[in-house]
C-alpha cells in the first residue's frame, strides 16, 4: 500500500473515531439532562402533628437544639442558608408553613420521609446534609409538630445551582439514602453511651460532619468520629477535629466530663467556625454528658491525614 493510501485510511479512521466521540458525548449531554429531574420512590412514615404542648416543646428543643436546624434553615428557619460545594451552590429550604414558599402546603408524612429518606415532596433527592434518618418515631413526630407551630414566613428560595459537575452527579450519583437499620420508635432519654450513641448519630448529627467524606457525593470515605472532613467557610478552611480518644490526635481525649460540657456551653471561640455552637449551648446538660460517655467508648482511631 502507498503512504498517500495508508494516509487516506488514517483519515478515515481519525474521521469516524472524531465522529464517534461526538456522538458519544452527546449522548451523555441528553443522559445528563434527561435525569435531572428523576424521582424516587419511598415509604412514608406513620408521622403525624400532634398538637400536645410537650410534643411540641420536645420538637422545639430538638430544631433549635440538638438537631440544629435553626443552623442551616436560618433562626426563622426561613432557609436560604448557602452552601458553597465544588459541584455548585447548595441552599436550605424554608420550614416554615408558609403555603407557597415553605412546607405549609405538605403533608406530614411527606415532610417526615424527608428527613427519614431524603425525598423531597416533589420526589426528588435531597443532597445527603442531613444524618437523621434513624431518628426515632417520637422524635420525628415532635419535630413535625413543631414545625406546624412557627410563623409562616415567605421567603422563595432557589435549592440549587448546579455546575457542569453537578449536574453529572445529580443526574448519575445522588440518591436518596434511608434508614441503614431499623429505626426505634422511641428512645429512653438518660445521661448514658446508648442515648448519647442515639444523639451523636440520629439527632445531632456528630458522625456526619466528625467523619471525612467526598464533598462531591456526600458519601463518607474516612472513619466514624474520626475527623478530617474539610469545611469550606467564608472566613477560612476548617477540618473536624478527632472525637475518638486516639492519645495523639483526639481533640477531646485529655478532657473531662466537666470540661466537655462547659465547652459546649462557652460558645465559638473561632471566626467563622461551621460548628452550631449557638444551637448546642441550648442542649441540656445531660444530654452532653451523655454524648461525652458515648464518644469514650469509640476506639481510638488516628485522625486521617491527607
Amino acid at each position: 500500500m502507498t503512504a498517500s493510501g495508508k494516509l487516506t485510511i488514517f483519515k478515515r479512521v481519525g474521521v469516524g473515531l472524531a465522529a464517534f466521540l461526538g456522538l458519544a458525548a452527546a449522548s451523555a449531554v441528553v443522559l445528563v439532562t434527561l435525569r435531572q429531574h428523576r424521582t424516587f420512590d419511598a415509604p412514608y412514615p406513620a408521622i403525624r402533628a400532634s398538637a400536645e404542648p410537650a410534643v411540641i416543646a420536645r420538637g422545639e428543643y430538638l430544631v433549635t437544639g440538638p438537631a440544629h436546624c435553626t443552623h442551616c434553615h436560618e433562626a426563622t428557619l426561613s432557609g436560604g442558608h448557602e452552601f458553597h460545594l465544588p459541584i455548585g451552590t447548595i441552599r436550605s429550604p424554608n420550614l416554615t408553613p408558609d403555603l407557597e414558599t415553605g412546607i405549609g402546603s405538605q403533608s406530614d408524612d411527606e415532610i417526615a420521609r424527608a428527613v427519614r429518606h431524603g425525598v423531597a415532596a416533589n420526589g426528588r433527592a435531597l443532597f445527603p446534609f442531613m444524618q437523621m434518618q434513624t431518628m426515632s418515631d417520637d422524635d420525628l413526630e415532635a419535630v413535625v409538630s413543631y414545625l406546624r407551630t412557627v410563623p409562616a414566613r415567605r421567603n422563595a428560595v432557589v435549592g440549587r445551582e448546579l455546575n457542569a459537575l453537578g449536574r453529572v452527579v445529580n443526574a448519575l450519583v445522588i440518591e436518596p439514602k434511608g434508614p441503614a437499620g431499623p429505626v426505634p420508635v422511641s428512645v429512653p432519654r438518660a445521661p448514658t453511651a446508648e442515648y448519647g450513641r442515639y444523639l451523636s448519630t440520629s439527632v445531632a448529627s456528630c458522625v456526619g460532619c466528625h467523619t471525612r467524606r467526598d464533598l462531591r457525593t456526600g458519601a463518607f470515605t474516612g472513619p466514624p468520629f474520626a475527623g478530617g472532613f474539610e469545611l469550606h467557610e467564608e472566613a477560612a478552611t476548617f477540618v473536624t477535629p478527632n472525637l475518638t480518644p486516639d492519645e495523639k490526635t483526639g481533640r477531646i481525649t485529655t478532657w473531662t466530663e466537666d470540661t466537655f460540657v462547659y465547652r459546649f456551653h462557652l460558645g465559638p471561640q473561632l471566626h467563622g467556625t461551621p460548628m452550631p455552637w449557638a444551637a448546642f449551648d441550648r442542649m441540656s446538660d445531660d444530654d452532653l454528658r451523655a454524648i461525652y460517655r458515648f464518644l469514650r467508648t469509640l476506639p481510638p482511631t488516628p485522625q486521617p491525614q491527607g
